[in-house]
């Protein structure tokens, strides 16, 4: 079916998020939205933050190869069986970038403390570890419910990105977007600003209406705006869509060993707008 009129373009989009901006994204395998990352690239966005929910594999390396990174809030950027996120590694040994290291639980709590619009969510996990002594935002206090004292948590200050990024499986004509079981990415609508999504296919009906898809759907509420944009996570992958693609990501890999390599990766599938075959 036809593109809903009220749909923006990638581009359109990536215009939209200001330099310095915090974003906050899925993932891997939770719906990357690799064509907005793109568009970023091609804008030249500068200074952005990145809240990675938890992890990010070739999405922050690209956007912190291209120059568009100041600072990143992760528990692990990473390209898995495939080797160390290379422009990640140098830009944390250089310091040219601020690394806000986390752990996976601490991101969805201080998603979750945003979501229900309090300032700080209660931590236990992470007492005794070194992690606390590099952030000083994380607050150790007695448990003021416990009688007696001696009940140490961890408060962690609530998480509110202005742009939460994701691509979705499906969005329709009324502005909602259908995500299924990828909860981190209903989170990240809840506790962020503003939501922009890319979806991979346009649905012919209104998803709030279908009791099959209705759990799984976002509201427009939570929609900023919405882009029509097949293959859109390419080249990872979109759960019940299609695999990441392992040899791209591998050639990804060795064309970011080198300035000269990366420049040559970003002008034939970014700035030339080649995407998956």
């Amino acid at each position: 079916m036809s593109v809903p009129e009220t749909y923006l373009s990638t581009d359109e989009i990536a215009s939209s998020i200001p330099d310095g901006a915090l974003i906050g994204v899925p993932k891997e395998d939770g719906g990357v939205s690799m064509e907005i990352t793109r568009g970023l690239i091609r804008r030249k966005a500068r200074r952005l933050r990145l809240l990675t929910v938890p992890v990010s594999s070739i999405q922050a390396d690209m956007l912190i190869g291209a120059g568009c990174v100041a600072e990143i809030e992760t528990s692990g950027v990473s390209m898995g069986e495939f080797g160390y996120a290379p422009h990640f590694r140098r830009a944390v040994e250089n310091g040219d970038i601020v690394i806000r290291d986390a752990t996976c639980p601490a991101l969805y709590a201080e998603l979750q403390a945003s979501e229900k619009g309090t300032p700080f969510m209660p931590l236990r996990g992470i007492l005794g570890s070194d992690i606390l002594a590099n952030r000083p935002d994380w607050k150790t206090i007695d448990n003021p419910m416990a009688d007696g004292g001696g009940d140490p948590v961890v408060l962690l200050p609530a998480a509110r990105p202005d742009f939460a990024i994701f691509h979705a499986p499906f969005g329709d004509r009324h502005g909602n977007v259908w995500v299924g079981a990828r909860r981190e990415c209903v989170l990240l609508a809840h506790a962020s600003a503003e939501t922009l999504v890319t979806v991979e296919e346009i649905w012919d009906g209104n998803l709030m209406e279908d009791q099959h898809m209705l759990a799984g759907t976002i509201p427009p509420i939570y929609v900023g705006a919405v882009a029509y944009a097949p293959r859109g996570a390419w080249p990872l992958s979109l759960p019940g869509s299609y695999e990441r693609d392992g040899e791209h990501l591998k050639s990804y890999l060795t064309a970011a060993k080198s300035k000269d390599g990366f420049a040559a990766y970003l002008d034939r599938y970014v700035f030339s707008k080649q995407g998956a075959a």
